[in-house]
């Protein structure tokens, strides 16, 4: 008998032979792009295909969330303002940011979000960059007003949107997104050890700058879509309008 598993209608796809030799079920990594033999597309339970919770997304997850003590020891090392060990600090930061980029895209490209990734990614995200914020205010790199202004908020709307997400899943708009990147970049050039050239130094404060405006406005951007949403939440309760089907929420990004 071959390797594949038969579909509902008859048809075999690709799957495997589980480690006790027993029955035959679907490849997860695969099920979700399967075709029957005549080339028409099967549709999977999801329950059918779970997704594992060791996948590389949450790899890429977990990792960054383990460089952030590797980052802080390098930030601090010596007096905190020795050059190569501040160039080690910055080769760690840019890795760990750069996993955030790609972690989300891997998990809703090939249908690897879960649950713990829902939760850890955005963990990961604050603790990379609360990290930084605070270890460069406590090293005189930068004013603490700007930490404050930006961890209150990353902090705020973090527990807004956990507080929202029974109801409806409010995605990251292209605000939210350029206010990640933007912030990287900034945090990034203040933990590079920039050549003590004024150029380089009006750079870093002009994209910090830009950094703290995108943040507050992306952030009041958010409390209002949550208070509109939460008022829809109550019409449809109060039943002034149809209620909508409850299906499960679309995939949302994280970087708001």
């Amino acid at each position: 008998m071959s390797a594949g598993a038969v579909s509902r209608d008859g048809d075999r796809m690709s799957g495997t032979r589980d480690e006790h030799g027993g029955h035959e079920t679907a490849d997860p990594r695969t099920a979700q792009h399967a075709v029957t033999s005549r080339g028409e597309p099967v549709t999977l339970d999801p329950a059918e295909t779970p997704v594992p919770l060791l996948n590389i997304a949450n790899v890429l997850t977990m990792l960054r969330i383990a460089l952030v003590p590797v980052f802080l020891a390098l930030l601090f090392a010596g007096d905190g303002h020795e050059g190569p060990w501040r160039m080690w600090a910055f080769v760690v930061f840019a890795v760990a940011a750069v996993t955030d980029r790609i972690d989300g895209q891997l998990a809703r490209r090939h249908g690897l979000v879960t649950d713990f990734g829902k939760i850890a990614d955005p963990i990961a995200d604050k603790a990379l960059m609360g990290s930084a914020l605070v270890g460069l205010s406590a090293l005189g790199d930068l004013p603490w007003w700007v930490t404050v202004v930006i961890l209150a908020r990353e902090l705020g709307i973090t527990a807004l949107r956990f507080a929202v997400l029974r109801h409806a899943v409010i995605p990251a708009g292209r605000g939210g997104k350029l206010k990640t990147l933007v912030q990287t970049f900034a945090i990034g050039l203040f933990v590079l050890p920039l050549p003590d050239v004024a150029a380089f130094h009006v750079i870093a404060w002009i994209l910090m700058g830009a950094a703290v405006v995108l943040t507050v406005a992306t952030g009041l951007d958010y409390v209002v879509q949550a208070i509109r949403l939460r008022a829809g939440v109550h019409r449809v309760e109060a039943g002034d309008e149809p209620e909508r089907s409850r299906g499960d929420a679309p995939a949302s990004d994280s970087r708001t």
